[in-house]
C-alpha cells in the first residue's frame, strides 16, 4: 500500500491539550514510520457526497509504532475542526492519508547539531514530534524552543515540555507570552524581535539548525531576524502554519 493511498484510521484516544488544541490519537492498519516534521491528510465525507480535506502535522515521534497524533486545535466556524471535536469519540474511524512532506523535517542521529525551535502558538506540533524523537534516540545535543503563545491557557503540551526541561539539561524550555503571561511571571513577555533572537543565539555555543513554525507573520520575522544575526539561510527551514483544521 502506497503511503499516499486513503485508509481508514482508527480513533482510540483524545485527550485535551488545551481549553481549544485536543490531540488525536489514530491506529492506522497500514503504518509507516514517518519523519518528525510530516504531516497527514485527513478527508470528510458528508452523506452527499461532499468531501473536506486538511492537513495535520504529526504530534508523535516515528518510534511510537502503529499509530499517530495528530493536534488540532478549534478554528471558529472551521468545518473540520468543528467536526472533530464536536462529532468523533473514541471508536471511530478517520480517512487518512500520509505520512507527507520531506522539507521540514528532522533526524535525529549521532551527528545531530545543535538545534533551535521557535513556534508559535499551534506550529508547535511538528516541532513536538521533533523533541520527542530526539527524546527516544535519547540525544544531548544543545537544544532550545521558543514557544510563542498568547496566555498561559494556550500552551500546548506545558506538562510535557516542562518535564522535558526539568530532566534534560541540554534542553531549553523558554516560553514568552504575548498578551497575559502568569502571575509573577519573570520571562519572556512580548513579541519575538531581534534583541530577544539575540539572546537566545547567545545561548549557543556553536551556530545551529533551526525550524521555526508559526502563523506567517512570526514566520517570516523571525526567519530574517536570525538570518540579521548570521545564521545561514540554509540552516532556517520553515513552515507557515495557522490554526489547524480550518
Amino acid at each position: 500500500m502506497s503511503r499516499l493511498d486513503w485508509q481508514l484510521a482508527t480513533v482510540t484516544a483524545i485527550h485535551a491539550e488545551t481549553p481549544r488544541v485536543k490531540t488525536f490519537t489514530l491506529s492506522l492498519p497500514h503504518w509507516t514510520p514517518h519523519l518528525a516534521g510530516q504531516h497527514y491528510t485527513l478527508r470528510l465525507t458528508a452523506p452527499d457526497g461532499y468531501q473536506a480535506e486538511r492537513s495535520y502535522s504529526v504530534a508523535s515521534p516515528p518510534e511510537q509504532p502503529d499509530e499517530i497524533e495528530l493536534t488540532v486545535e478549534a478554528v471558529e466556524e472551521g468545518e473540520v475542526s468543528g467536526y472533530l471535536f464536536e462529532g468523533v469519540g473514541v471508536g471511530d474511524q478517520l480517512e487518512v492519508r500520509g505520512p507527507i512532506g520531506g522539507y521540514f523535517v528532522w533526524r535525529a542521529t549521532a551527528a545531530a547539531r545543535p538545534l533551535l525551535l521557535v513556534a508559535g502558538g499551534s506550529g508547535i506540533v511538528p516541532l513536538m514530534a521533533m523533541l520527542r524523537h530526539r527524546q527516544r534516540a535519547m540525544l544531548r545535543n544543545p537544544t532550545v524552543l521558543l514557544f510563542s503563545i498568547r496566555t498561559s491557557e494556550e500552551v500546548i503540551y506545558q506538562q510535557e515540555l516542562e518535564a522535558m526541561a526539568a530532566t534534560d539539561a541540554t534542553f531549553t524550555l523558554l516560553l514568552d507570552y504575548t498578551r497575559q503571561a502568569p502571575s509573577g511571571w519573570s520571562g519572556y513577555h512580548r513579541r519575538i524581535d531581534t534583541a530577544l533572537l539575540t539572546e537566545v543565539v547567545k545561548r549557543f555555543a556553536a551556530s545551529p539548525e533551526c525550524y521555526v513554525c508559526g502563523p506567517t507573520g512570526l514566520v517570516e520575522s523571525v526567519a530574517t531576524g536570525l538570518q540579521d544575526l548570521g545564521l545561514p539561510a540554509e540552516d532556517i527551514r520553515t513552515e507557515r502554519f495557522g490554526p489547524t483544521g480550518g
